[in-house]
């Protein structure tokens, strides 16, 4: 069975360029989505392995980094120590695994893969007068430049209605994976699904992005059990949806990882 190290360099393995927007909350205490606050073209992620266990990680035009730039070695000694790292095939990213009243961030990475392209959404909420509130949405829209075709931009929907409505009745499987400290942290035996939208569009943060991209989450963290939703249109027949669970404590129990493709029952 293939492992969570082994899915990892399978997924992210390239040379991964795009156009990243970058949505904060300003002081009035807005977060405004039909206008980016910063725009980085190009963002760059390198992610090259000398042998199965080792590799490199190399970034610029990054959001976070001093100078925009960052370079990590990476190994399957090391991964997902933390164990909020989670990855299915064609889904993976990295997860804040439960609500720290002691820590500056609450954070989320979801990648959705298709061919050679690799739509990132990234999430960020921060403690604000004692509650957690949404500060941070990015979105990049990857191509990897080692591939034999790049796939164009993706048009941007109107609304997340009417990106998903049309996909109403698509059928797909769905996998579960628990957190873990490990890299052998497997999904759980596809079951059948049918899309509806309603369970998508689950909070009225529900927002549109760049390459396809769609999420409804809490704005402001609630004292109890909740989820995100993390959804992408990755081609005209395939729909990937990843969803994120927590508990009334707010850690995390589970990601459930949905593909639908465009046939109806």
């Amino acid at each position: 069975m293939t492992n969570q190290w082994t899915l990892n360099r399978l997924n992210f393995e390239g040379c991964w360029q795009g156009r990243g927007c970058w949505h904060v909350r300003d002081s009035e205490g807005d977060l405004n989505f039909a206008t980016p606050t910063r725009v980085i073209t190009p963002t760059r992620y390198a992610i090259s392995f000398s042998d199965e266990d080792t590799g490199v990680w190399d970034g610029s035009g990054l959001f976070f980094a001093p100078d925009g730039k960052a370079t990590y070695a990476i190994s399957r000694d090391s991964y997902n120590a933390g164990g909020g790292c989670w990855q299915f095939a064609g889904a993976g990213g990295q997860s804040s695994r439960r609500l720290d009243a002691g820590a500056s961030r609450f954070g989320h990475e979801i990648n959705l893969f298709q061919a050679r392209s690799r739509s990132m959404l990234v999430l960020i909420w921060e403690p604000i007068d004692h509650h957690w509130r949404l500060q941070v949405v990015g979105a990049v829209g990857f191509r990897c430049l080692q591939g034999q075709s790049v796939e164009p931009e993706r048009p941007i929907c109107a609304s997340p209605e009417a990106l998903l409505e049309p996909l109403r009745g698509w059928q797909g499987s769905s996998e579960r994976l628990t957190p873990s400290e490990a890299i052998q942290g497997q999904p759980s035996a596809p079951q059948p699904v049918v899309f509806d939208p309603k369970q998508l569009l689950r909070h009225d943060c529900s927002v549109v992005m760049a390459d396809g991209l769609v999420f409804s989450v809490p704005e402001q963290l609630p004292n109890a059990a909740f989820r995100l939703e993390i959804g992408g249109l990755l081609g005209p027949a395939l729909f990937q949806q990843v969803s994120i669970l927590f508990d009334s404590a707010g850690t995390l129990t589970a990601w459930h990882r949905s593909t639908f493709q465009a046939t109806r029952i």
